[in-house]
């Protein structure tokens, strides 16, 4: 039985559309070159309805970085200090590695955001993202005092890992050249996944996993963002 307003359904389905054609666009083009004209023809909606939901381009590329961390830092929550290091390392890479394979153009977004100097996420960088860092190297810190895993700088740690894993979305193009694919196929990803999962675990002095194959989630429509919703902090 349908519980949502056909309105409140309409909006949620237009703004997911709307995310997902900015985020291609703005992944091929980057901010200056992707227009609203763009990003309308590939979501295939007027442009008008970019500019009721989102206002300006500058609304709507914060709005793609909003939903791009939301995709990201959610895996990561489970670093806590009871967790078993090898299973929460194992999950979290191939969270990472999912993501490459099914939101190539997320990372890319991020990526170009990053090498042009940071300025939309600069505050989000310097304060929230460094909070969490801090908390989860301390996490990854007590598994090392607790003879868990092996010593490792926390911080570069988790740095190398997001390299690794964002490296086969941000460069696909060079590994489909050197590995002579026209496309990477789900099975191209597991044993990718696969290989990185034993560098990250060795680095840490851990035994391996046995993961099971990771699943595609489900699409979820992000949450509507009213016109007074706060900047990505």
């Amino acid at each position: 039985m349908e519980t949502t307003p056909p309105q409140g359904r309409i909006r949620r389905e237009n703004v997911e559309r709307i995310l997902k054609a900015a985020e291609r666009v703005f992944a091929e083009a980057g901010f200056a070159g992707a227009t609203m004209a763009d990003i309308a023809e590939r979501a295939g909606l007027p442009k008008a309805n970019l500019h009721y939901y989102f206002g300006t381009k500058d609304d709507l590329y914060r709005a793609v970085l909003d939903n791009i961390l939301r995709l990201w830092l959610a895996p990561i929550a489970s670093f806590t200090p009871d967790a078993d290091p090898s299973a929460t390392l194992s999950a979290y890479v191939t969270a990472k590695m999912e993501a490459s394979r099914t939101r190539p153009h997320a990372s890319k977004v991020f990526a170009n955001e990053i090498l042009h100097g940071g300025t939309q996420v600069e505050r989000f960088l310097a304060e929230d993202l460094r909070s969490l860092v801090d908390a989860k190297a301390a996490v990854i810190d007590g598994w090392v005092a607790a003879g868990r895993m092996a010593p490792v700088d926390a911080r570069q740690f988790l740095f190398m890992i997001w390299a690794v894993t964002q490296h086969y979305a941000d460069f696909d193009v060079q590994i489909r050249k050197v590995l002579g694919r026209r496309s990477l196929t789900r099975q191209d990803f597991a044993t990718m996944t696969a290989e990185v999962l034993r560098m990250v675990l060795r680095a840490a002095g851990l035994s391996e996993v046995q993961a099971a194959e990771p699943q595609t989630p489900a699409p979820q429509a992000p949450t509507p963002l009213q016109p007074e919703s706060p900047p990505i902090p």
